[in-house]
């Protein structure tokens, strides 16, 4: 292999990133080694098994994936500005609309609810850690390897160009003959067997480990929504996984499983790939509406209205996810009969999301209305959601879907349903949740200022789109002739991306002017809130519960508060037993990229050595009796006094 094969050279961009990682780099070291932080790193974040430190770091995993993807779109919308613009070639336009694609759904959407799980759910339900604590650190590792490994392919040996959803032959080595498509392949598996090993855990966790008298009926809206997502991710997850291995034998070792000859069917992975990728739409987006359930209730001061039937509307929907998923090929010539099945499946799943919706606003209804920052992007959500559905709707007619089909309607729509319903609720519950991560709020005025930038930016940006599909532009075009008139409504676009992300440089700035400025919570309770989690102090101690809470209603700190009724049980506190840190699931990850990234570029010797090296791991744990540790009733009792200021 050549030097300029292996490192991307040629591009300013490139060189500049090149720059930009190695100083980032030594700013980390240097920073960790000058303040002594390098065994606090290991000690207490690196090696941490505790659900809440793994989901800040999946959350922080995201926020940098969000501004890795949104400068990507930054520069796609650059490119499509003005007609016959020069400013990114074809070839580097492929790159960036395909890993902008991946890096918003797998590596920021994703991370960013697997974090907000993380964090939140234990405490709904009354738990004291999730079900398999070491299974939760090898999961968050092995999505961190993969998602470090397909950001590598920018740098090194060159991004995959084939589209997000790396249709064939475009993927194959005929037509990808660099090594983008195998980044592709290994990273999303390698981060795809973590999210499904996230999916067991967290099922477990719900049925078996909820606090006495928590009912599933009386699970918090946000936790029913985890135990569904997760559910999909077990059915959807394993077929993603089969499809990444095939394409993996098919590029490195030479079968004909997606090729257009030799018994090879190019179908087969675009069937494979939507029967895992419509119900992953509804993985990122059904936490999201759990998210606007309990942000709703919270500031309307009221229960949530239906609670049975939104329980019923999401399990329709997790139903309906995986009969609809031929709705994204009406074109490729099934016939009438298919795509009519097809069609209604379609408009049926728009049934259950009504119910929903209909749901929120009759919680509105009469409801003592707090305008907060997490509450704005809740009321935002319903309209711009509710939009983006109806054009849903549209797109499922299968007649119709011939002159939508490949436009640029169909980048708007998609956009519509999915930053709404998905980044709208991550980041909802990021503010609502936020005092409960660190124990301060983040500053209201900063948060609303974000707020109305990213909502008229969205707005701006997407909108224009609908009309410039409807007149014929179609989408993974990289430049277009002045013509055909498509410039004025681009640049408009272009101007409202801009404008959106100045909105999330504002909310990013937020995190720092909070943690210089924002008073510290004192009571653990900032929002006036309903569920499990507010009854615990702020930030919530290692053990989450000194006592176990007796749950007698639906909304049970609510009810405790207002009924005036004990929330814990009486007696003296009692030593509670809790997982070890251990290092070995940040050891599997790293060499779980290793073992990617040789086989990126078909270096087998080395890769096998690293095969061996994780199954060196796996038997290391197999053998390994490792019982926990024991914090003692007096230490308990110090940690409730000094957090509290009494003891329970």
């Amino acid at each position: 292999m050549k030097w300029d094969e292996f490192f991307v050279t040629g591009e300013p961009m490139i060189y500049g990133a090149d720059i930009s990682i190695v100083l980032v780099s030594l700013a980390i070291i240097i920073g960790l080694t000058y303040f002594k932080k390098w065994g606090y790193l290991w000690r207490e974040w690196l090696t941490t098994v505790d659900h809440k430190r793994i989901g800040v770091m999946y959350i922080i995993s995201a926020l940098l994936m969000l501004f890795r993807g949104g400068v990507d779109a930054l520069l796609m919308r650059t490119q499509l500005a003005t007609p016959d613009s020069k400013f990114l070639d074809a070839q580097h336009y492929n790159e960036i609309f395909t890993t902008h694609g991946v890096v918003m759904i797998l590596f920021m959407a994703m991370p960013f609810i697997i974090g907000m799980m993380n964090v939140v759910v234990p405490l709904q339900i009354g738990a004291r850690d999730v079900a398999f604590p070491r299974l939760n650190a090898v999961s968050f590792w092995l999505f961190f390897s993969g998602a470090m490994l397909f950001n590598l392919s920018f740098v090194i040996g060159g991004s995959p160009d084939a589209g997000w959803s790396a249709y064939f032959p475009l993927a194959s080595n005929e037509f990808s003959p660099t090594v983008g498509m195998n980044y592709y392949s290994l990273a999303l598996q390698i981060s795809g067997i973590g999210t499904l090993l996230t999916g067991v855990n967290f099922i477990v966790t719900i049925l078996k480990m909820r606090a006495p008298g928590m009912k599933l009926m009386r699970m918090p809206m946000f936790t029913w929504s985890v135990l569904i997502t997760n559910v999909i991710i077990l059915f959807a997850f394993p077929v993603l996984t089969v499809a990444l291995a095939l394409m993996m034998f098919d590029r490195l070792f030479g079968t004909q499983f997606f090729t257009m000859a030799n018994g090879g069917m190019d179908m087969l992975w675009a069937n494979l790939f939507w029967v895992w990728g419509h119900p992953e739409v509804y993985i990122v987006v059904l936490p999201a509406f759990g998210i606007f359930s309990d942000v709703i209730s919270t500031f309307s001061k009221r229960n949530l209205y239906g609670y049975k039937s939104m329980v019923v509307s999401m399990v329709a929907i997790s139903f309906l996810s995986f009969l609809v998923w031929a709705h994204h090929f009406y074109t490729m010539g099934t016939g009438a009969m298919v795509n009519s099945f097809f069609s209604i499946t379609t408009m049926a799943i728009a049934v259950p999301t009504g119910v929903k919706i209909f749901n929120w606003l009759f919680t509105l209804r009469k409801g003592k209305i707090s305008f907060t920052s997490p509450m704005l992007y809740a009321m935002a959500f319903i309209p711009i959601f509710t939009f983006g559905g109806v054009t849903g709707v549209m797109l499922a007619m299968a007649s119709a879907d011939y002159q939508y089909h490949n436009t640029m309607f169909l980048v708007a729509h998609f956009h519509y349903v999915l930053i709404p319903g998905t980044v709208f609720g991550v980041v909802a519950g990021m503010h609502y949740w936020f005092p409960k991560m660190f124990g301060f709020r983040l500053n209201e005025r900063l948060a609303k200022w974000a707020f109305w930038l990213i909502v008229v930016g969205f707005n701006t940006a997407f909108m224009p789109l609908f009309f410039l599909g409807l007149d014929g532009m179609t989408r993974r075009t990289y430049t277009y002739s002045a013509a055909t008139g498509y410039g004025p409504l681009n640049m408009v676009a272009t101007i409202g991306a801009f404008v959106c992300a100045i909105g999330f440089v504002v909310l990013c700035y937020n995190f720092y002017y909070s943690f210089r400025h924002s008073p510290r919570d004192e009571n653990g309770d900032p929002w006036d809130a309903r569920t499990l989690e507010w009854s615990t102090p702020s930030p919530v101690p290692a053990y989450n519960f000194a006592k176990m809470p007796i749950v007698n209603s639906q909304d049970a700190f609510w009810y405790s508060k207002k009924q005036k009724v004990p929330l814990y049980e009486d007696g003296p506190y009692e030593e509670i037993h809790m997982p070890s840190n251990s290092g070995q699931p940040v050891i599997l990850g790293i060499i779980m990229f290793f073992l990617g990234f040789f086989l990126v570029f078909s270096w087998f010797i080395p890769a096998i050595i690293a095969g061996i090296g994780v199954v060196i791991m796996l038997a290391v744990r197999s053998f390994e009796r490792d019982h926990g540790y024991h914090i003692s009733a007096k230490e308990i009792a110090a940690t409730e006094q000094k957090l509290r200021g009494d003891t329970v």
